[in-house]
């Protein structure tokens, strides 16, 4: 036996891979190629002359040389690879082995020793210098550690060894220079290795990612424009040019998926695209022939059945959306809970509350469950069912601080629109003791002491909340309309009221508080253009009520009950209304 079969028998035996295993590296070419159709490539790579193996040195296993290779070994076994693979370089530059030079990359690179991994994949195509993994190897760690320069007479030696693979290496190389960190040199270098391959597609593509990358938007667009002219039914540069376009340019987006579909019309990816960005400019209509489009070629995808019928109920085709949400339904789709969180949203839209409770009530899970407790609870207190209503609520388990409250200030609505104001103000009470300085809590709170006549305690909640709120208009708001409207201390309430103008101008609420805040203090034209505004923004009772009385006064008695009586259609329990009435016309 000769000592070179000794020493190959000493790496079998320890285990030495005969490949790299589990190292991310460019991978070896696969695909179309612009230069030549996916079975020419495969003709030439059997044609290909399979590559020799290396030539082996003849070394004598001594015992010191045993030792080593023991050494290495035991190390990476009890956790030590930084000996391990500086054992095998060793090795490897003592026995001129590429078997051994391989073994210590692959050490040093799974270990992250990247001037290790580096000295040994370089050592490696020393010794095997036709090594396809170790130049791949080698390049991926050059580029992924930011050593371009270095990288870049590799990858010209690489690109030129397999012309006919150029545009599956120009395919792995972007993602590295993409990410690279110096974006203006690795523009340079994909431009550099692009320059001798004119005709292959992807690498213009190559060069489009990192002009992109870089910010040089225009290179990038003209780059992807040469793939597409290269390759007219690829769907990558016809992909990236859309979301070059779409920020600023989204009509040229939308023109070129339209057009680039009339000739493609199995482009999945890019008409799935097209009816995302048809849906984003609200153009429901056309966004769902898309959808239905891909429904068709796709006929047992849920997701696309699902998209449909939404789009139907966007649309407000409430029956078609029933029946397309019942086939999303029936198809199967994974995500059953949405689907019937919005067959309860179409019930409601349909004004069928019952059916809605029990499509809601069986949603289970998933991110729909605990909006649709919600509107469970609702509609049963709508429905004057109270108690089954706050049963569904306390069944719900809070998952966060914000949750509780959330709960707390829905429950304590159901009570107010019970005309429980009582029992709603006690819970607000008590959350209030879990919840010191929760915003809502305190202002929901005031708000129901203010009704019950309890403005003192109305003023220090929603003085506290100030403290904590500053810029609340809302507080300002309240506060300073409960002085005008009891009537007392009116130039303090107008001063509140005009800080929550300031805060919040186009609130509808608070411009009515302008306006009554001025018929308070006498103005009348200045408070009927404030009312005015006011009702054309939001012709709420309670606006409707101010506004009528301040005409009343002002002298239009006919508009104002015009005001009234055709809001009072509207709302005819509306408290406001009825007293303002009750008072002028009676």
């Amino acid at each position: 036996m000769t000592a070179l079969k000794r020493t190959g028998i000493i790496i079998s035996l320890l285990g030495i891979p005969p490949l790299l295993s589990a190292c991310a590296s460019l991978p070896q070419p696969a695909g179309p190629e612009a230069t030549a159709s996916a079975p020419e490539a495969q003709r030439a790579s059997q044609e290909k002359p399979r590559e020799q193996r290396p030539a082996l040195p003849d070394v004598e296993l001594t015992p010191d040389l045993l030792y080593e290779f023991l050494l290495a070994e035991v190390s990476l076994q009890r956790g030590h690879p930084d000996v391990a693979a500086q054992a095998y370089l060793d090795l490897a530059r003592a026995t001129r082995d590429p078997r051994v030079a391989r073994r210590a990359a692959q050490i040093a690179f799974e270990s992250r020793q990247v001037g290790k991994s580096t000295e040994a994949f370089q050592l490696w195509l020393e010794l095997e210098p036709n090594s396809q993994p170790a130049r791949q190897m080698l390049i991926s760690l050059l580029l992924s550690t930011g050593r371009l320069d270095e990288a870049r007479p590799w990858l010209a030696q690489f690109l030129a060894a397999e012309p006919e693979n150029a545009g599956a290496i120009f395919k792995q190389l972007s993602p590295f220079l993409v990410r690279s960190p110096n974006k203006t040199a690795a523009l340079k270098l994909v431009r550099d290795l692009a320059q001798p391959y004119p005709k292959v597609a992807d690498a213009h593509m190559a060069v489009a990612q990192v002009a992109a990358a870089a910010g040089e938007q225009q290179d990038a667009l003209a780059e992807s424009r040469r793939a597409r002219a290269l390759r007219p039914d690829w769907d990558e540069p016809v992909l990236f040019e859309v979301q070059l376009l779409q920020g600023e340019h989204p009509d040229q987006a939308l023109a070129l998926l339209k057009d680039y579909l009339a000739s493609n019309p199995k482009a999945d990816d890019v008409r799935l695209l097209y009816a995302r960005m048809l849906l984003d400019r609200r153009q429901y209509k056309d966004a769902r022939v898309e959808f239905q489009r891909l429904l068709a070629a796709h006929p047992d995808n849920a997701d696309l059945a699902f998209a449909v019928a939404l789009l139907s109920l966007q649309l407000g085709e409430l029956d078609r959306a029933e029946k397309e949400l019942q086939q999303s339904l029936a198809r199967g789709k994974k995500d059953q809970d949405t689907v019937h969180y919005y067959l309860g949203q179409l019930s409601e839209a349909k004004k069928d509350p019952q059916a809605a409770v029990q499509q809601y009530h069986k949603v289970r899970g998933g991110e729909y469950a605990y909006p649709a407790r919600l509107r469970e609870a609702y509609l049963l207190g709508a429905m004057g069912k109270l108690d089954e209503a706050r049963a569904v609520l306390h069944r719900i388990h809070a998952q966060s601080s914000q949750q509780q409250s959330q709960l707390l200030l829905f429950e304590a609505q159901l009570l107010r629109d019970a005309q429980q104001f009582e029992p709603a103000y006690e819970m607000l009470q008590q959350g209030l003791q879990k919840f010191p300085d929760q915003p809502d809590l305190l202002y929901e709170t005031a708000l129901l002491a203010d009704r019950l006549g309890k403005p003192d305690v109305m003023e220090q909640l929603i003085r506290k909340l100030i403290a904590i709120q500053p810029d609340n208009a809302n507080a300002y708001n309240a506060l300073g309309y409960s002085f005008l409207e009891r009537n007392v201390r009116i130039e303090e309430g107008m001063r509140l009221v005009e800080k929550a103008y300031q805060l919040a101008p186009n609130d509808a609420a608070i411009i009515d508080s302008m306006g009554w805040g001025h018929y308070r203090q006498g103005e009348i034209e200045k408070s009927l253009q404030f009312l005015q505004r006011a009702y054309s923004a939001n012709p709420d009772p309670e606006i409707a009520a101010h506004l009528g009385e301040v005409l009343w006064v002002h002298g239009d008695k006919e508009q104002a009950k015009k005001i009234w009586s055709g809001t009072l259609k509207q709302h005819p329990e509306s408290e406001p209304l009825q007293a303002v009435m009750k008072k002028f016309l009676q």
